[in-house]
């Protein structure tokens, strides 16, 4: 093996080349590196002054194409639940009227702040009203007002009113599918619905969607927002059923322009028929208003903590609660020996279930953290 002689080859991968040959006259070339590279090599015909040659080129193992710069993770701060609560009529719009110069405007406006109090009450919910006072926001305001705070629901409130006074009982109403059907024609047909989005948070515009791409597009939102519309309904008509008479056991179906958001889960509630003079007394109470709101606060909760949307402060809520096991205390249990067992630190044991000392009694129960 010999040098191939003193070279500079400062600025490059090699620190130097050497080469040796056998009696068959094949020459083996040996180059000394400094960092790892990505050769290529190529023949080149005989030229001019210059022989047949071999070309190698060095590149750089890792170029600055071939790894792109890590942005930072930024880590997105979770966020609260949106309700959207709408009380329906107001202003010159009073709604129906019944015994006693009961205002279904006033009734509803009423539940509604005490409904959007319980979700504002709630840790990862915060409450939208689309009117918070005696006047009129129309129909598609309202839906464009919850869309515009990126509502995760929409919940608006009513009382029913019927040409006899017998008529009775609380409903819970979802869009139907001929509505949902019709709805999604008018967004494609409409032009100005094309830069609206769809899909709430992350959402999709149809702007440079065509007929097709933006009917598929429509189609699947309001078919997800559809059925969810309907499992928060049944939960619910579950919850008001203990404290109100229900006029239909189950969610009922209905084009109601205010259920009409492709991607909006959107529910109507007629709290009662406030043409029935039992019914609009009991409207009218704050007692009966708020276990009706509290009812509504109920089910829709209900459907959350079952569902919670990815992101939420609700969703890490929820998933730290499924990691926790109960375990209730025996004769002879001591809080170290049920650290050791569980592998978790006494500590964590005291800060999960608030104690104040090591002191457990028999039949106790203890939220034991899951290990991961």
């Amino acid at each position: 093996r010999q040098p191939l002689g003193s070279k500079d080859y400062k600025g490059t991968a090699v620190t130097d080349i050497r080469f040796s040959s056998d009696k068959q006259a094949d020459l083996r070339v040996v180059l000394d590196l400094s960092e790892s590279v990505k050769p290529r090599s190529f023949l080149l015909k005989p030229i001019a002054q210059y022989d047949d040659r071999l070309v190698i080129d060095l590149f750089p193992a890792f170029t600055d194409q071939s790894i792109p710069a890590t942005e930072p993770k930024i880590e997105q701060p979770l966020r609260d639940i949106i309700v959207a609560i709408d009380p329906g009529h107001g202003g010159d719009d009073p709604g129906a009227i019944g015994p006693g110069n009961t205002y279904e405007k006033t009734v509803v406006l009423a539940i509604a702040k005490r409904l959007a109090d319980r979700f504002n009450a709630e840790p990862g919910f915060k409450a939208v009203l689309t009117r918070g006072g005696d006047y009129y926001v129309a129909h598609r305001a309202r839906t464009q007002l919850a869309r515009d705070n990126q509502a995760d629901v929409f919940i608006s409130i009513h009382a029913d009113a019927w040409k006899t006074a017998s008529a009775s009982g609380a409903s819970v109403f979802a869009i139907s599918q001929r509505g949902a059907t019709s709805e999604t024609a008018r967004w494609i047909a409409e032009k100005e619905n094309r830069a609206d989005l769809i899909g709430g948070v992350g959402s999709v515009s149809l702007d440079d969607k065509d007929d097709v791409l933006a009917g598929v597009l429509l189609d699947l939102s309001m078919t997800a927002s559809l059925s969810a519309s309907l499992e928060m309904g049944a939960e619910v008509v579950k919850s008001i059923a203990p404290i109100n008479k229900l006029h239909k056991a189950n969610v009922e179906q209905a084009s109601f322009i205010v259920l009409k958001s492709p991607d909006i889960p959107s529910i109507l509630v007629e709290t009662g028929f406030i043409s029935n003079p039992g019914e609009a007394k009991k409207l009218r109470t704050v007692a009966h208003q708020k276990r009706m709101a509290g009812a509504i606060f109920k089910g829709v909760s209900t459907y959350f903590y079952k569902t919670p949307p990815e992101g939420t402060l609700l969703a890490q809520k929820v998933s730290q609660a499924r990691r926790v096991v109960a375990y209730k205390i025996k004769s002879g249990d001591t809080l170290s020996e049920i650290a050791q067992r569980y592998r978790v630190s006494q500590g964590a044991l005291k800060s999960l279930n608030a104690l104040k000392s090591d002191r457990l009694r028999v039949g106790q129960v203890l939220k034991i953290p899951e290990r991961s």
